[in-house]
């Protein structure tokens, strides 16, 4: 994202840095209002997944993971943390 402030003036940056500021604190404020969230739970008779083996589309393919994956050996596909 720097090469996005190279057209950005210094006033500009400012304003920018102001503006999100007063939105994030803004946010926060009204973020610390909501209070305690409770969960709630649904509890149905019946199930309205199918859960047969016979479920179309539930499948993994193993290939195709694999060749959207940048970096894999044989059995893995390997994963570097915080790599963005």
């Amino acid at each position: 994202m720097d090469f996005l402030w190279h057209k950005v003036s210094e006033k500009e940056k400012e304003t920018i840095k102001k503006q999100a500021k007063e939105i994030m604190d803004g946010f926060s404020k009204k973020l610390s209002k909501v209070g305690e969230l409770k969960e709630s739970f649904i509890e149905r008779d019946e199930c309205e997944r199918d859960e047969s083996d016979t479920a179309k589309g539930c499948e993994i393919d193993k290939r195709k993971m694999f060749e959207n994956a940048p970096k894999k050996n044989k059995d893995f596909i390997i994963a570097e943390r915080k790599s963005w």
